[in-house]
């Protein structure tokens, strides 16, 4: 008898969390354009999956609120919570955001891939989470940044993946009621001007 591995990602176990991606931030961002629109991608699938997600931002006061590009595709119930610490998980608000979702794997997408990335990843480990990094929607200023931090959470026990590998495996199967849109959303091209609308 068939049985899913543990290892392959589900709207059962999944949780995504969008880390600081912000309006004054982004411009900043080697190759911004195309973590907005992979953490674009993402979100309108949780939406159609129905997986949890959460948003932080950093020192809005400062950094400005979250990118107007994605707005449209968070879910109307998620929470975006300010903090000013960089890892998410030092946030009290955050910490009892998820206590609500008891998944297994937290998948990561934001900025910046050596702080606020790194560190999050870190202590999500230090939980018991499994992490996902999507490594086409996180980013730093600077490539050499960018590129040291993914190889030392691969090398600490963080899972790579890419948007779309991550997309069809909540999907799981063709025979899924949003297969379709789900399929639609996957093959989107960057600068596509519908990707600005949500789903």
């Amino acid at each position: 008898m068939y049985q899913r591995s543990f290892s392959l990602l589900s709207s059962e176990n999944s949780l995504l969390f969008v880390v600081d991606i912000q309006e004054r931030l982004m411009p900043v961002i080697n190759k911004g354009d195309t973590v907005i629109f992979n953490t674009r991608r993402l979100l309108n699938s949780a939406q159609l999956l129905e997986i949890p997600v959460l948003v932080s931002e950093q020192y809005p006061k400062g950094l400005g609120a979250t990118a107007a590009e994605i707005v449209p595709a968070i879910p109307k119930t998620t929470p975006v919570i300010a903090k000013k610490s960089f890892s998410v998980c030092a946030v009290e608000e955050i910490q009892r955001e998820l206590e609500k979702y008891p998944v297994s794997k937290i998948i990561l997408c934001g900025v910046e891939t050596h702080v606020c990335i790194l560190q999050s990843a870190f202590d999500f480990l230090a939980m018991g989470k499994e992490v996902v990094l999507i490594v086409d929607a996180v980013g730093s200023r600077f490539s050499i940044d960018n590129e040291i931090a993914i190889r030392r959470l691969e090398s600490s026990g963080v899972t790579l993946a890419t948007a779309e590998s991550v997309i069809f495996e909540w999907c799981g199967t063709s025979e899924h009621p949003q297969f379709k849109t789900i399929s639609r959303i996957a093959k989107e091209k960057a600068g596509n001007s519908k990707q600005n609308t949500g789903i």
